[in-house]
């Protein structure tokens, strides 16, 4: 079969999904929400942002991008109009069913590319299930502390709204990034932001915000206004290197501890 012109499982036909799973049985489920991002970004940025990575990691590792809904956990979020979130039981039950129907065709790698912090304890458990019960083997990355790390130091750090995730909506839509509003717009105090945001990312103390005024008043904080397309370009392309290196290395383990094979069980999914 000829080499597919997309990763994306939805643009697809049944027969190129088939010989892709007896090539490669992996698919990536990019994990994101639909929240407010200020005057300057589409509620949709942490989506597209999975979306972008997710496709081309998917490149580099000769898998499929799913559809995963461009929903996820933000109720820190509602105070702003923009905002759709689901309950964690809700979106784990969404996230195992997308995957194990997969499985039951033949995936049996999973690479969950998650942008949206308030995505990952749900996201914990649901990867637990899905290779327990189902079978898959699985990795779940945070794309977006990939991101930081790899451009933090030049962008800030990662901001609600900032560049880092401006260039992320730039590398997949340009035309969805309005910088020229916030000219007149005064993203929140950094220093406020950067304090808060800190305080929540520790690994012992993690405070539960109710809202995301606490950490910025306006609902953003950054400094986006030097973001461009190429860099966006750059970043996703330095972002999906690291993934798929990192990740082609952990899945080798995995086999390794597997003892090869991967046994894909049929999920029953209570009513």
């Amino acid at each position: 079969m000829s080499k597919l012109a997309t990763r994306y499982f939805i643009d697809l036909t049944q027969p190129e999904i088939a010989a892709q799973f007896k090539k490669n049985p992996l698919v990536i489920l990019p994990a994101g929400s639909v929240e407010q991002h200020g005057p300057h970004l589409p509620t949709g940025t942490d989506i597209y942002a999975a979306n972008v990575i997710g496709h081309a990691v998917a490149e580099r590792m000769d898998g499929l991008v799913l559809p995963g809904g461009p929903l996820g956990v933000t109720p820190m979020h509602m105070p702003f109009e923009g905002t759709i979130t689901l309950s964690p039981d809700t979106y784990q039950r969404v996230v195992t069913e997308i995957c194990a129907s997969t499985a039951q065709h033949g995936a049996k790698r999973l690479l969950i590319l998650n942008w949206h912090e308030g995505n990952i304890p749900s996201l914990a458990i649901a990867s637990e299930k899905l290779h327990r019960e189902v079978g898959m083997s699985v990795i779940v990355v945070q794309a977006c502390y990939v991101a930081a790390e790899l451009y933090g130091h030049d962008c800030g750090g990662l901001t609600h709204g900032g560049e880092i995730e401006a260039l992320a909506v730039l590398a997949y839509q340009p035309n969805l990034v309005h910088l020229d509003r916030i000219d007149n717009v005064n993203s929140s105090d950094h220093s406020h932001g950067r304090k808060w945001d800190r305080l929540r990312r520790t690994r012992s103390y993690q405070p539960v915000l109710r809202d995301i005024k606490t950490i910025a008043a306006t609902g953003w904080y950054g400094a986006p206004e030097h973001a461009t397309a190429a860099k966006g370009v750059k970043m996703l392309n330095d972002i999906a290197d690291a993934i798929a290196k990192e990740c082609g290395e952990i899945f080798a383990l995995l086999d390794e501890a597997q003892g090869g094979t991967a046994e894909i069980k049929h999920l029953k999914i209570a009513g």
